[in-house]
């Protein structure tokens, strides 16, 4: 996995961008990479793809399905199994059709890269928390927005939850690339590596996001003002204020 850092300015505030490149992996069993797909019609019409692509080279791939997942290896049979330019060219154009390979009734909704906006709070802290979450497509259209009560504990987690149950529906709905915001500045910083997690209560909930974000193409962390995270915010509150009149 390739990281990029760049820092950037969004609408005249600091953000620190973390670009997070999903690359094949040059293992022992051959040039390996994992693809996450919505269901397994979506997953089959991939391979399905994919198998197409291998008759043309006359190279064929090893893999795996396991209903919406499909895991690929490549290497060179004539050259002892080891990974070859073959390999790499194959994989280069299993890239190109795997983007292009959702169900079409998801293609309507949603594209390949979307937004998304995050927030967490707790009211006492500890206290009373939720998680937000809106995901936008490029145009700025909701697509899909939840907030999810999560008992007793801190902003911070309810933070970290929020991206955590961002990514995992935009996985669902088959997105690629994903650009995320939040006003929580830590969450940001311990995502991109410039801060260290110190909370160990923190360990579990950073670690699961990273694997999230490896299962993308692309994935940004932008930090934002709390007013230009507004849609996120009231999903938190709406999950709050539902839990508080019961």
């Amino acid at each position: 996995m390739l990281l990029l850092y760049n820092l950037t300015n969004y609408n005249c505030y600091s953000a620190l961008m973390l670009e997070l490149m999903y690359m094949w992996k040059e293992t022992k069993k051959g040039l390996y990479q994992e693809f996450t797909f919505k269901d397994f019609k979506q997953a089959f019409n991939f391979m399905t793809k994919v198998a197409e692509l291998a008759e043309e080279q006359q190279h064929h791939p090893r893999w795996h399905n396991t209903w919406s997942k499909v895991d690929i290896w490549l290497t060179t049979h004539s050259e002892n199994d080891s990974i070859t330019d073959k390999d790499h060219r194959l994989a280069d154009a299993i890239d190109n059709i795997q983007f292009e390979s959702g169900v079409e009734e998801t293609k309507s909704v949603i594209a390949g890269s979307i937004k998304m906006f995050a927030d967490g709070g707790s009211r006492g802290n500890p206290g009373p928390s939720a998680s937000g979450f809106v995901l936008l497509n490029l145009d700025d259209t909701v697509i899909y927005s939840e907030g999810i009560y999560l008992g007793i504990t801190t902003n911070n987690q309810a933070e970290y939850q929020a991206v955590k149950f961002g990514l995992e529906e935009a996985l669902k709905l088959g997105a690629r690339e994903i650009s995320v915001y939040l006003d929580s500045l830590l969450v940001v910083n311990q995502m991109t590596g410039i801060f260290k997690v110190k909370n160990r209560d923190l360990w579990p909930i950073n670690e699961a996001i990273h694997d999230l974000v490896s299962k993308f193409k692309r994935v940004s962390f932008t930090h934002v003002p709390r007013e230009l995270n507004k849609l996120a915010d009231a999903e938190v509150n709406k999950a709050l204020d539902a839990e508080a009149s019961k």
